[in-house]
Order: C-alpha cells, then sequence, then structure tokens
C-alpha cells in the first residue's frame, strides 16, 4: 500500500509562550503543498525501513515512521511486521514539516491495511504523541494551529488565486536552536485576524518570529525572501523557523536567481 505524505508551509508564525514542558505555545497557519514524499508499506518478516531520495540525518531506526508503527503496535499487539520505504522528496530541516507528514501518514496507511477502524480524533492522539505538527497532516486542510501546534481548527484560507513559488536553500536549520533565540510574547492582533484581511496587507502585519534571528544567523534567506519581493511577489516569507522561503504571486512567476547553486526552487 502507498501513500504520498505531502508538505506545509506556515503563514505568519508567532512564539506566544514557553510552557512548563518544554515546548512553546504558538499562532500559526499551516497551509498545505502539493510537494510530496512516497511512502508504502508491505508485508515482511521483520518491520524495517529502507530510504531513498534526499538523504535524512540520523539512523533510520530513529525514523518517525518507525516510532509510528511501534506506538500503534503497543495498542494493537496484533499488527503484524511491515518493511517500509520511504521516498524523500521534501528537503528536511526546512520547515515544510516533511518527518512529521511521513509519520501521520504511516499511521493513516496502518489504520487502512489493517482495519484498526480508528477515528481521525484517535489517530490525531498518537500524531501529537510523535511530533508537535504531526496531526496537522491528517486534516488535508488548511488549518490555524495554536498551543504545541496541535490544537487545529480549519482555516477558510484560500490561496487558489496565486502561484507560490518556494525556495530550499542547501541548508538545515536546527529548530531547537532556533527556538532558543526567539522571545516569546503576544501580538497586538491575533494571526486569525490579520489573514482575514485581503493577501496585500500580510506583507506588514503578518509576521515570523523566527526570521529576525535565523536572517542574522544566514544572511542567505534574507536575500531570497527580498529577491521574491523584488520579482513581484504579494507576500514572502520564511516557513516554520526555516530554511525554505515562499513568495505568493499573481501570474507569471519569475524563476531566474531567485536562489543559488544547490537551491531548489518549486512553482505551485
Amino acid at each position: 500500500m502507498i501513500a504520498f505524505p505531502y508538505c506545509k508551509i506556515n503563514i505568519g508564525l508567532r512564539v506566544t509562550a514557553r510552557r512548563s514542558d518544554g515546548f512553546h505555545d504558538i499562532d500559526t497557519l499551516f497551509y498545505p503543498l502539493p510537494l510530496r514524499d512516497m511512502l508504502e508499506i508491505v508485508p515482511g518478516p521483520e518491520t524495517t525501513i529502507h530510504l531513498t531520495g534526499i538523504p535524512v540525518p540520523g539512523s533510520p531506526e530513529g525514523n518517525l515512521c518507525l516510532k509510528a508503527y511501534s506506538l500503534l503496535q503497543k495498542d494493537f499487539p496484533r499488527l503484524p511486521p511491515v518493511s517500509i520505504h520511504l521516498h524523500k522528496t521534501i528537503p528536511v530541516g526546512a520547515g515544510l514539516g516533511g518527518g512529521s507528514s511521513d509519520a501521520a501518514f504511516m499511521l493513516r496507511l496502518l489504520n487502512e491495511k489493517y482495519r484498526l477502524e480508528l477515528s481521525t480524533a484517535r489517530l490525531s492522539t498518537y500524531a501529537s504523541a510523535l511530533g508537535s505538527d504531526c496531526a496537522f497532516f491528517l486534516r488535508d486542510k488548511p488549518c490555524y494551529a495554536t498551543g504545541r501546534g496541535d490544537e487545529l481548527s480549519v482555516s477558510p484560507v484560500d490561496l487558489g488565486n496565486f502561484r507560490i513559488v518556494l525556495v530550499c536553500p542547501d541548508l538545515q536549520v536546527n529548530t531547537a536552536w532556533a527556538y532558543g533565540l526567539v522571545v516569546p510574547g503576544i501580538p497586538p492582533v491575533p494571526l486569525k485576524r490579520m489573514l482575514e484581511r485581503p493577501v496585500n496587507t500580510w506583507r506588514d502585519d503578518v509576521k515570523n518570529d523566527f526570521e529576525d534571528p535565523v536572517f542574522a544567523a544566514y544572511p542567505r534567506l534574507a536575500k531570497i525572501k527580498e529577491s521574491l519581493y523584488d520579482r513581484g511577489a504579494i507576500y514572502a516569507s520564511m516557513s516554520g523557523s526555516g530554511s525554505s522561503v515562499f513568495g505568493l504571486f499573481r501570474g507569471e512567476v519569475p524563476k531566474e536567481d531567485l536562489g543559488m547553486d544547490g537551491d531548489r526552487i518549486f512553482v505551485f
């Protein structure tokens, strides 16, 4: 059985508080993009994972897909062993949620293939145990996210009239390091209210709290954002804690000189 986990971008990202459990409260919009990995499971003599495509840091044994399998097997001992093939297309360490999406789709595949009859709400509980944004990838719709990123509500934001240019530099940003640089605070206007306004007002109001500290450490990312605006973007931002940067355009999109050697550019 095969599935194709998608990625997301963050439109606005405010870090509102540090939590006693070591996580942070955030206020953001997760918006799905059709850049996808490939995830396949087939019965096997033992549960293993085979990784192809973009290299994934760390040992395969620590992959979130294996952790998703183990999490379900604790409650469903009859779950048989599976051979997992994950082909990575979504850039890693880019603020796109690819690993979380892979884990969520692993839960979905196991639930469907082995008829576990888990509701979306129950799957969301498992997903939240794997990653703060993991439950979003069970929704397949834009969602406002608060709390750790696991308190979700469907959003009416629709970017169907825009072309989205996604620039993925050949570098990774450590999420824990980036969070350590952000000073939490409550914005004067909630993100949800800001996103009710026309997109051409977002440039001045819809902020990503990670941009200032991450751009200071990686000036190349600031140049990519500036380049998107220079070429006519209505709105541009870094996604998550980086390193990907996206722009919203109307009409034709000039791709020249948006990135540097090694950068990947996608247009949706």
